[in-house]
């Protein structure tokens, strides 16, 4: 069995079709066939559902791809220390953040880019949920997301980032004359823009909305930070956002912003799995990481 023919499995994943897959590779679609067939026969079973099309993996199919992507993995890693000269790191760190962390992405980002080089970074907005799996498939090396998730207990290590506080958010400063805090209840009783309720931002303001007895229907909801941020400052609408979201204001349309009443937080971090060793790209990037204070950063926007 030879690592190509793996790669060729993780991208029949990926692609959910022999053709695509086959072009991702660069190889015939015959060749990707083969290939995954001689592992088959390797091992004496099925590992794809075979049809006029590709209709999906078998299961001993998904338990030899979850096991390919752990080999494909530790290849790169291998791959990352013959090419890393000392404090030199080379290689693409692929890292998944949640919708609402995205504006502190560039401060982790721009710290890596200055101090290494040759270190590159592919960055996916994805759900907490999704930043788990991708986590756990290899797919990224390292995710930005919620540290209240039970699933990270066992499988996974965690190192906090900064604890997010929920604010309300206007685009007229007039709204907030004489005004230090605003009551969910208050809140409850405005034109909102909010986050779809998928998102596990969404579901904490939720939940905060249950807890002061009452509920918000607002009259958008997205899942993008941008267009959430829009229509507070050229719809006339109000939101309730992490306050890492003013990073995003700028000096033309800001957004102003007061504490909710009562205070909601939740802790935001990194989130990787728990095995050893890491990629030297990983271990160099958690390192530089670790030494910013993006807390500090972040609650001085409320300033």
């Amino acid at each position: 069995m030879f690592i190509r023919q793996l790669s060729y499995l993780v991208a029949l994943a990926k692609e959910r079709h022999f053709g695509r897959a086959a072009a991702a590779c660069n190889v015939s679609q015959p060749a990707l066939s083969g290939a995954i067939q001689s592992i088959e026969q390797e091992l004496g079973i099925t590992i794809v559902q075979r049809g006029r099309r590709f209709e999906g993996f078998t299961a001993d199919g998904e338990r030899v791809l979850a096991w390919a992507r752990r080999v494909l993995a530790d290849c790169e890693s291998l791959r990352q220390e013959a090419h890393t000269h000392e404090n030199d790191p080379a290689g693409v760190l692929r890292m998944g953040a949640i919708p609402a962390s995205l504006p502190l992405v560039p401060r982790l980002t721009q710290s890596c880019l200055s101090k290494y080089p040759r270190m590159r970074h592919e960055i996916y907005t994805l759900s907490a949920s999704e930043t788990l799996d991708q986590v756990a498939d290899f797919k990224i090396d390292v995710g930005l997301t919620y540290l209240d998730d039970e699933r990270l207990l066992g499988s996974y290590e965690s190192v906090p980032v900064f604890r997010e506080r929920y604010v309300f958010v206007a685009g007229d400063e007039a709204m907030f004359e004489g005004v230090k805090a605003m009551a969910w209840t208050d809140a409850a009783a405005l034109p909102l823009c909010l986050f779809t309720t998928n998102m596990q931002c969404r579901r904490g303001i939720d939940g905060a909305f249950a807890a002061a007895g009452t509920a918000a229907t607002p009259h958008v909801e997205t899942d993008s930070m941008t267009a959430l941020c829009a229509h507070v400052r050229r719809a006339g609408l109000y939101s309730i956002l992490p306050h890492s979201a003013l990073s995003l204001n700028d000096s033309g349309e800001r957004l102003s912003a007061i504490p909710m009443s009562p205070e909601m937080y939740r802790d935001i971090g990194l989130v990787m799995l728990n095995r050893r060793p890491r990629s030297p790209l990983l271990e160099a990037a958690l390192a530089n990481f670790r030494e910013l204070d993006l807390q500090s950063w972040v609650d001085g926007l409320l300033m």
